[in-house]
C-alpha cells in the first residue's frame, strides 16, 4: 500500500481559491454541530463522480469516503502494527499452510445499506472479483480460490501472503454480489449508487462536495453520533489550510509549511494535529546504474553527511514526515520490534570527517575542496523533483548543502511533474526524492528500494518500486525468504540480513518516515486519536477513518 502524496504535491501553489476557502457547503461557522455534521477536506481539486472503492482514481478513494460506505474484514492499526486487528466484518480469521490459506468467519448481524444481509457468499465473491479483474486488484494479490459455506469463507493463494495480510484484511473493501455481479465491467463502469455495509449512504455529489448521511437502521454496531459527513475537495493546500484555520474544514490531511502560525495559533484550544510515523520512508533515490553512484562507498559517505534534523525541521515543518534516526532506515517506534540486535540504539550522526576518510581510504581524492572519483573526475549530481513539491524541494536544497561539505557539486532541478514522473519511471535521472510502500512490517519499505525482482533497465517503463535500479542478489533473496519463510526464526534472519545490506550498501539515502496523520478540530467533536490515545492513524483517507468517526462524540 502506498500512502498518497498528492496533498504534498500541490504545497507550493501560490494563489488561494477564494470560493473554496469560504465554501458554503463545508462551513460550520458559529453554528457548531447542531446538525451532527462533520466537515472533512482534502486538497485534491474537482472530482468526477465514481464511488468504486477499488479504483485509486475514484472520488471515493481520493477523498476517503469509501471507508464510510464500505468496510474491511479487520481493522488493523498502522501506528501499532504489532497489535492484533479489531474484528470488523470478520469475527475470526485464521491463516494456515504458511499463509497460503485464510479461513474467515463472517459476522451474522451485518446488512448492506439496501437492507439485504451480508453473507459469506458476498465475501467470497469480492475476492473472486479481484482475482478475475486485475485492474481492481491493485495490490496484485495472487488469489487462487474463494469459497463460502454459510458464514465460513475460505480463501487460498498461490504463494505465502505473510507480507500482504494488511492489504487483504484491512485494505480490501467488501462489496455485495447482488449489486456488483450486474456490472458489465467492474473496472470501467461508473458506480453512482453505492451499496455498502458501512454506517453511511450517499446523500449528494458535486465535483466539490460529497455528502453522506447516516443509515437509519441495519448497521451491525451502534450508529455513529456524527449524522452527516461532508467531504469537500479543495483546489490546493492553501485553500485547504485556510478552511482548517477558519473552521470550515474540521479534519484533513495536508502539508502546512508554517502550521503553528497559520493553523494551530488561530485556535490553540481546538486546532490539533497528529502525524505518527508508519513503516514506510522518504529518501533520496540515487540512480545506481550511473557511475559513480553505483559505488556503495560513495553512497555510504553521502549518507553520513545528511542532517536529517534539518530536513525534518525545515523541509517537513517539524511535523509532517517524522525524522528517521535508526541507521537501518526503519521508522521508530513503529518498527522497534523488527530491529536487529546489532542495530538497536544505533542512530544516524552527521560525520563529515569520517565520510571524507571513508572516501579517501577507498580511492577517492580531492582537488582543493572538490571530490574526485576513482577516475579523477569531479563528482557532480543533479537532484530532481517537481517544482510544486515544496517540502521535497526544500529537502533537496538542504541535501545540496550537506553534499557540498563532502565536495560534491550538487544542483537542484525543479522539474515539470509529468516529465519528472516519466524520467523516474524510465531511469532517466541521477537522484530524486521519493517514497516507499508501507505495510505491517519493514518488508514493504525494503522491497521498494532493494528488490531485484522489481528491476527494470534504464529506458524501460513500468517500474513499481526500486526506482534507483539497485541490484543485489543477497537482498533479493532475503526479501524472498522473508515473504515465504515457514517460521519466525527464518523470517527474523532474513530481516536482519536486509538491515545489514541496507547499512552497508546505502541503496537509498533515507531521510524521514511516512506518516498516517491529520489535522483536526476538537471544537465540535471529541474522541480523536492522538499521542496519548493511538487507537488509529489520524488520516481521513485510511480505513481507520471509520473507526475514528465511530469514536467521535459532540464536544458539548
Amino acid at each position: 500500500m502506498r500512502l498518497r502524496r498528492k496533498a504534498v504535491a500541490v504545497a507550493a501553489a501560490l494563489l488561494l481559491t477564494a470560493s473554496l476557502a469560504a465554501c458554503g457547503d463545508g462551513q460550520t461557522g458559529s453554528g457548531g454541530n447542531s446538525g451532527g455534521v462533520l466537515n472533512i477536506g482534502m486538497p485534491n481539486g474537482p472530482q468526477t463522480e465514481n464511488h468504486n472503492p477499488f479504483l485509486p482514481s475514484s472520488s471515493s478513494n481520493s477523498l476517503g469516503y469509501r471507508w464510510a460506505l464500505y468496510e474491511p474484514l479487520v481493522m488493523t492499526n498502522q501506528v501499532k502494527p504489532d497489535e492484533e486487528g479489531k474484528p470488523w466484518l470478520a469475527t475470526e480469521w485464521t491463516w494456515s499452510d504458511n499463509f497460503r490459506k485464510l479461513e474467515l468467519t463472517i459476522r451474522d448481524n451485518a446488512t448492506w445499506s439496501d437492507g439485504k444481509p451480508v453473507t459469506g457468499a458476498d465475501i467470497a465473491y469480492t475476492f473472486t472479483l479481484l482475482k478475475s479483474t486485475p485492474a481492481l486488484n491493485i495490490n496484485a494479490i495472487p488469489y487462487s480460490d474463494a469459497t463460502a459455506d454459510g458464514n465460513k469463507v475460505t480463501v487460498t493463494f498461490t504463494s505465502s501472503q505473510f507480507v500482504n495480510q494488511m492489504d487483504i484484511l484491512t485494505q480490501t473493501p467488501m462489496v455485495p454480489e447482488h449489486v456488483w455481479s450486474k456490472l458489465a465491467d467492474p473496472a470501467t463502469d461508473t458506480v453512482k449508487d453505492p451499496v455498502g455495509s458501512g454506517p453511511y449512504t450517499l446523500k449528494s455529489f458535486t465535483p466539490q462536495t460529497v455528502t453522506l448521511t447516516v443509515r437509519d437502521k441495519g448497521y451491525w454496531q451502534d450508529l455513529p453520533q456524527v449524522k452527516e459527513l461532508r467531504y469537500t475537495s479543495y483546489n490546493d493546500n492553501n485553500a485547504q489550510t485556510t478552511a482548517l484555520a477558519n473552521g470550515s474544514s474540521e479534519w484533513a490531511f495536508t502539508f502546512i509549511s508554517n502550521y503553528k502560525a497559520v493553523y494551530v495559533n488561530k485556535d490553540p484550544e481546538h486546532h490539533k494535529l497528529w502525524f505518527p510515523p508508519v513503516l514506510a520512508a522518504h529518501g533520496l533515490f540515487l540512480n545506481t546504474e550511473l557511475k559513480p553512484f553505483d559505488d556503495p562507498v560513495l553512497r555510504r559517505a553521502m549518507n553520513m553527511v545528511i542532517n536529517r534534523n534539518d530536513v525534518f525541521m525545515q523541509g517537513e515543518a517539524g511535523y509532517f514526515y517524522p525524522e528517521i534516526k535508526n541507521i537501518t532506515g526503519i521508522p521508530t517506534p513503529a518498527g522497534d520490534s523488527f530491529l536487529a540486535d546489532e542495530y538497536k540504539g544505533k542512530e544516524f550522526e552527521v560525520d563529515v570527517k569520517g565520510a571524507k576518510q571513508l572516501l579517501t581510504d577507498n580511492g577517492y581524492t580531492y582537488s582543493g575542496d572538490a571530490l574526485m572519483d576513482k577516475t579523477g573526475k569531479p563528482v557532480k549530481l543533479t537532484m530532481s523533483n517537481p517544482a510544486g513539491w515544496s517540502d521535497y524541494i526544500t529537502t533537496l536544497e538542504i541535501l545540496k548543502d550537506n553534499f557540498s561539505d563532502l565536495g560534491i557539486a550538487a544542483t537542484v532541478d525543479k522539474a515539470n511533474q509529468d516529465t519528472w514522473t516519466t524520467n523516474v519511471d524510465t531511469g532517466q535521472f541521477e537522484a530524486a526524492m521519493h517514497w516507499t510502500n508501507n505495510g505491517a512490517t519493514p518488508y514493504d519499505l525494503y522491497q521498494s528500494i532493494m528488490d531485484g525482482a522489481l528491476y527494470k533497465p534504464q529506458g524501460t517503463a513500468g517500474v513499481n518500486g526500486n526506482w534507483g535500479r539497485f541490484r543485489n542478489a543477497e537482498a533479493t533473496e532475503a526479501l524472498h525468504q522473508y515473504a515465504n519463510a515457514a517460521d519466525d526464526t527464518v523470517r527474523k534472519e532474513a530481516m536482519d540480513e536486509l538491515q545489514k545490506i541496507y547499512v552497508e550498501q546505502a541503496p537509498v539515502l533515507i531521510t524521514g518516515a511516512a506518516n498516517a496523520g491529520g489535522e483536526y478540530s476538537t471544537k465540535n467533536w471529541v474522541g480523536w486519536p492522538d499521542e496519548d490515545n493511538q487507537y488509529a492513524p489520524a488520516q481521513p483517507t485510511q480505513p481507520n477513518a471509520l473507526d475514528i468517526i465511530l469514536h467521535l462524540k459532540p464536544a458539548s
